[in-house]
C-alpha cells in the first residue's frame, strides 16, 4: 500500500512570510498550523516541507542559518506531537527542484512511496500550486488571507475538490 501525503509550503504556510525569514526570532507559525498538521497526521499522513530558500544562493543567510530555524520549526512541531517526515528545499536562485518544478515532491514520492493521487498540497503561491499539478498531487490549495487552514478542513470533509485561489 502507497502512503498518502500532506505537502507544505514554509513561508506563507507554515510560518508568517516576512521575507527571508532565518532566525527563530524572526519565524512566527500561523494560527491553525498546528491543529491543521493533526489533522492529517491523525490520518496517516506523512507531511513533508517543500520550501524554496534562494535567499541562501542570494547570501541573505547562510545554509547553517537555514538549518538552525529549521531545527527550531521542528522542535515546535515535537513539541506538539508532530512529526515531519522530511523537509525538502531547493537553495538556488534556479535549477531543476525550484518550484514549480516538481522535483522536490517526485523525490518524496519515490523515497517514501507516496501515491501522489490520494496527496495533498498547501501553498501560497501560484508556484508551489503550479508544482503539485506537475507533479500529479491530487488536491492543491493555496492558502491566502481569506482562505483558512479551516476553509481547507471543510472542503475536504465535505467531498470537495475545492481549489482555492486568490
Amino acid at each position: 500500500m502507497k502512503n498518502k501525503a500532506l505537502f507544505l509550503d514554509r513561508d506563507g504556510v507554515i510560518n508568517i512570510d516576512y521575507g527571508y525569514v532565518h532566525t527563530p526570532e524572526k519565524f512566527q507559525f500561523i494560527d491553525g498550523i498546528f491543529d491543521f498538521i493533526h489533522y492529517f497526521q491523525k490520518r496517516k499522513y506523512l507531511i513533508f516541507v517543500i520550501t524554496n530558500q534562494s535567499g541562501i544562493e542570494r547570501g541573505y543567510y547562510s545554509q547553517e542559518d537555514f538549518f538552525r530555524v529549521t531545527q527550531f520549526m521542528e522542535n515546535e512541531f515535537q513539541k506538539r506531537g508532530i512529526t515531519i517526515t522530511k523537509i525538502y528545499y531547493c537553495p538556488c536562485l534556479q535549477c531543476d527542484c525550484r518550484k514549480p518544478n516538481p522535483k522536490m515532491i517526485l523525490d518524496a514520492k519515490r523515497e517514501f512511496g507516496i501515491e501522489l493521487s490520494q496527496s495533498i498540497l498547501v501553498g501560497d503561491k501560484i508556484t508551489d500550486i503550479e508544482a503539485g499539478k506537475s507533479a500529479g498531487v491530487g488536491q492543491n490549495f493555496l492558502l491566502s488571507k481569506d482562505r483558512t487552514f479551516q476553509d481547507i478542513l471543510n472542503s475536504l470533509e465535505k467531498g470537495n475538490s475545492v481549489h482555492f485561489s486568490r
